[in-house]
C-alpha cells in the first residue's frame, strides 16, 4: 500500500518537476544567448495545446496579455540594446500584434526577428517591423489579411459586391463594411512598418499584396519568396535558437504521433579505401 501511494505521489509530481526543469533550462539558454549576442531575448511562442481528457485542440494565439508582456520587456531594455525576438505563432489579434510591431519599430537598437518554423498572420506583421528577419530555409511567414468570424474579410467583401444587394443579408453587409475598414487599417499599418526598409511606393504595394487577400490566409511565404518581396531576410539561423525551441515541446502529446526520429545530429560517415 505504501508503495502504491508513493507511486501515485511521484506520478502527480512528475509534470510539475518536468515543467520546473524545462523552465530552468529555458532561463539558462536565454541567458547564454543574451550574453553571446549582447541583446535582450524575447520569445513569443505559441503551441497548440490539447486537453488531456477530452482531446479538444486549444489554439493559442497573440493576445493582449502577450502585447503587455512584450512591451514591458522592451521598456525594461535600454534603447541601444539590440532586441532578439523569437517568433513561433499562428497569429492572433491585430491590436496586440500592431502594438508589438510599433514598439519594435520604435526601438533604437537593432531588432532581429528569428522564425525557426512559422510566424503567420499577426506574427508576420510583427516581423515586418524588424531590421532583420532570420529564417530557416523551410520556415515560413504568411499573409496578414484580416479574418472576420473565421472568414477572410476580402472574401466577404467579394460576395457582398458580386451578389445583388437584395440577396445579401444584413449581417453579411455589416461584415463587408467592417472588412473594408479592417483591410485598410492593416494595409496602412504594414505600409508604415515597411516604409523604413524600402521606398514608399514599394512599401504600399507590398502592404496591399499582403493585406488584401492575394492568397489564402495560410499561404506559406518561404525565405526565398520573402527576400524577393524586398524583406530583409537571411537564412543564417543560429543553432542556439533551434536548441532553445526544443525546450518548448508540445504540452500534451497524443499517443501514436506520426513523427518519430532520433534527436541527435547526423553527419555523413567518412568512408575509407
Amino acid at each position: 500500500m505504501d508503495l502504491l501511494w508513493l507511486f501515485l505521489m511521484l506520478s502527480a509530481l512528475q509534470p510539475v518537476l518536468q515543467r520546473r526543469y524545462l523552465d530552468a533550462m529555458r532561463v539558462r539558454k536565454i541567458a547564454q544567448i543574451e550574453k553571446a549576442r549582447g541583446s535582450r531575448v524575447i520569445l513569443l511562442v505559441h503551441r497548440q495545446e490539447t486537453m488531456s481528457l477530452l482531446g479538444f485542440p486549444l489554439l493559442r494565439y497573440i493576445d493582449v496579455n502577450d502585447s503587455e508582456e512584450v512591451l514591458r520587456a522592451i521598456q525594461l531594455t535600454d534603447e541601444e540594446v539590440p532586441l532578439d525576438i523569437v517568433l513561433h505563432t499562428p497569429g492572433g489579434l491585430v491590436l496586440a500584434a500592431t502594438q508589438i510591431a510599433r514598439a519594435i519599430q520604435g526601438h533604437k537598437g537593432k531588432v532581429t526577428v528569428f522564425v525557426p518554423h512559422y510566424a503567420m498572420s499577426g506574427g508576420t506583421l510583427i516581423a515586418l517591423a524588424a531590421d532583420q528577419i532570420v529564417m530557416c530555409r523551410h520556415s515560413v511567414l504568411g499573409p496578414i489579411d484580416p479574418q472576420l468570424d473565421g472568414m477572410p474579410a476580402a472574401s466577404i467583401i467579394k460576395v457582398a459586391e458580386e451578389k445583388p444587394i437584395a440577396e445579401v443579408d444584413d449581417r453579411t453587409l455589416v461584415l463587408a463594411d467592417v472588412g473594408r475598414k479592417a483591410i485598410a487599417q492593416v494595409e496602412a499599418a504594414a505600409a508604415r512598418l515597411l516604409a523604413e526598409k524600402m521606398e514608399a511606393a514599394a512599401a504600399r504595394t507590398l502592404a496591399a499584396r499582403l493585406a488584401t487577400g492575394t492568397w489564402t490566409h495560410d499561404y506559406p511565404i518561404a525565405a526565398e519568396e520573402a527576400r524577393e518581396m524586398g524583406l530583409p531576410v537571411t537564412v543564417e539561423m543560429p543553432p542556439e535558437v533551434l536548441e532553445l525551441m526544443t525546450l518548448y515541446p508540445q504540452p500534451v502529446r497524443r499517443q501514436g504521433g506520426g513523427v518519430e526520429y532520433l534527436p541527435q545530429p547526423r553527419q555523413r560517415e567518412a568512408r575509407g579505401g
